[in-house]
């Protein structure tokens, strides 16, 4: 095959990527946020493609550099159209998009979108296209020293994920992420994602486009042959490490760090991949591996940083593992271990200390400059009810199926209590109608149910949105209720459900997701079970929800026998 031919092919797939990193984010986060993520990825390479046709390619690619530093822009693509390097642009392109693409993951499920397409923007125009012309520019100061990242693992990756690294510190966590634990310690919440299986496809598609993204730039077909051996063997191999590594650690294989190892083998190569041999492969993918779920869990559970889909720790740590592993397993007497002393290793660690401090820098004045001025997070109500709803106006990204009610802000241990970010703040009531007269209360049984002598028991029914589950059980707890059920429901009232678009037209959404709340109580008062709940729930718009309470004839505790009041008794044994 002609290698130009290959050039734009490996481009292909290198832009097929975009679809990996989507099916990685959605299916790694909530479904309630589907929509919200795929935008995310679809606008960042069409934004970003606007960004680097204004300035970002003219300025890493300029043949005019100021000081090995920044490159001149000439703006060729709008003056010298006949003689301008198309397969180059399309090339540098893509790469471009899959650094900004990064930081959508880490930052899921609450950034607001406006925000994500300024930060977006900025990155494909400024951020990205300079330290990437200090790496491949032939008049970079990296590339002039002999800096080695032969596709990225610093330029694309590091930088993706140090970018993720400040904007979700920045941002903050998901709602309901950590909580204070009975000995005032923060602890961290797994919140799932709701589809394993889209993950594990995102993680094929990223791995298919690797051959493209490390191969493209394949002198010949040997090289390439050599580029794609090595980009195997690494992923293979750290997802080995890691399975094993977490199967011995909690007891069983874990299936998302796994996947998670596989990129993080392929992050780690993506520098070296055309510089070391099939041990060098080996060493650094088996590395990778270890790196993923130490790291992951050190972000997550002693830095506190919320990042849904370890983007950080595959794209920075293993982009900082892979750069330095350059200098220590590059062949033919360049790297520590094949004989080239610390000369080419000393090299690599200016480029990433360099790369790392020009990162930090401007992307921490984007994400400031942006949460001053439109704001960064999403609003609290928002980011509850989903971001697809509430940025989108779509009702949910799987219109065939009743959708599942978000729980995870539930805390199943009581000894937790659950932190609201400090950045977030729920709104307070608008409401126009006071909150006595709000929530109507049915009696479905004659008062005096029950038989003279005998304590009287109320079962209280409570429907009301899934995201203000976590404060009505606290409040309930608080006045002495401590026994309830909780069920995902649907349902509507004669508002017939939430209307929302698809494609222009009007959906209609018959069914709303909410959750029942049930407890029977005896010495807690109902009115002052219904008081709370009211003073909880109220907002006076339309689906704040209805209590019900229903006499109950009695109660017996299966494993007792107990009747009545004792049965409704909780001990600590």
């Amino acid at each position: 095959m002609d290698m130009s031919v290959w050039f734009l092919l490996g481009a292909a797939l290198v832009f097929f990527m975009q679809c990996g990193f989507a099916m990685v984010e959605s299916g790694f986060t909530r479904a309630k946020n589907a929509g919200n993520i795929i935008m995310k990825n679809t606008m960042d390479f069409c934004i970003g493609t606007v960004a680097f046709v204004l300035l970002g390619f003219s300025i890493m690619c300029a043949e005019d550099y100021a000081f090995g530093f920044i490159g001149i822009p000439n703006l060729d693509i709008f003056t010298s159209w006949a003689s301008f390097d198309f397969s180059g642009f399309v090339f540098n392109l893509v790469f471009c998009a899959t650094a900004a693409t990064i930081v959508s993951g880490a930052m899921a499920e609450r950034t607001n979108f406006i925000a994500y397409i300024a930060y977006s923007f900025l990155i494909s125009l400024v951020v990205y296209p300079v330290e990437a012309g200090w790496v491949w520019n032939p008049q970079g100061w990296l590339f002039t020293n002999g800096y080695i990242d032969f596709a990225g693992s610093s330029a694309i990756h590091m930088v993706g994920g140090t970018m993720a690294l400040i904007g979700a510190a920045i941002l903050g966590p998901r709602i309901g992420k950590y909580g204070i634990n009975a000995d005032g310690k923060k602890v961290a919440k797994a919140i799932p994602g709701h589809s394993i299986t889209l993950g594990a496809l995102g993680v094929f598609i990223l791995w298919f486009g690797w051959y493209g993204f490390n191969g493209a730039a394949a002198a010949d077909a040997t090289q390439l042959g050599w580029i794609l051996l090595t980009t195997t063997l690494a992923p293979a191999i750290a997802a080995n490490v890691t399975m094993l590594f977490t199967w011995i650690k909690d007891g069983r294989p874990d299936v998302s760090m796994t996947l998670n190892g596989a990129l993080g083998g392929l992050v780690g190569i993506t520098a070296p991949c055309a510089n070391v041999d099939a041990l060098g492969a080996i060493i650094i993918g088996a590395v990778a591996g270890l790196l993923i779920p130490i790291s992951v869990e050190f972000i997550d559970k002693v830095l506190h940083v919320d990042d849904p889909v370890g983007a950080v720790a595959v794209h920075g740590v293993c982009g900082i593992w892979g750069t330095l592993a350059a200098g220590l397993f590059a062949i033919d007497g360049v790297g520590l271990f094949y004989g080239g002393g610390f000369a080419q290793l000393g090299v690599q660690l200016a480029g990433v200390g360099a790369i790392l401090a020009w990162t930090a820098i401007t992307i921490t004045v984007v994400f400031f400059l942006i949460d001053k001025t439109i704001g960064l997070r999403a609003k609290a109500e928002d980011e509850l009810q989903g971001l697809d709803i509430s940025e989108h106006g779509l009702v949910s990204a799987y219109a065939d199926f009743l959708a599942a009610p978000d729980t995870s802000v539930y805390y199943a241990d009581a000894a937790v209590t659950p932190l609201l970010p400090d950045t977030v703040a729920l709104a307070a009531p608008t409401a126009t109608v006071d909150a006595e007269t709000a929530i109507p209360v049915v009696r479905r049984a004659a008062e005096g149910g029950t038989e003279a002598g005998k304590s009287k028991f109320s079962k209280v029914e409570i429907i009301t949105r899934p995201q203000m589950l976590e404060p009505l059980k606290l409040a309930l707890e608080n006045i002495g209720v401590t026994g309830m059920t909780v069920t995902n429901v649907v349902g509507h009232g004669l508002q017939q459900g939430r209307t929302g678009t698809y494609r222009g037209v009007a959906v209609d959404a018959p069914f709303v997701s909410k959750v029942k709340v049930e407890t029977v109580v005896s010495l807690v008062p109902v009115s002052d079970v219904i008081a709370t709940a009211k003073k909880v729930l109220y907002t006076g718009t339309i689906g704040d929800g209805k209590i019900f309470v229903t006499d109950v004839e009695n109660v017996v505790k299966i494993r007792t026998g107990e009747e009545g009041y004792d049965a409704l008794q909780d001990y600590v044994e």
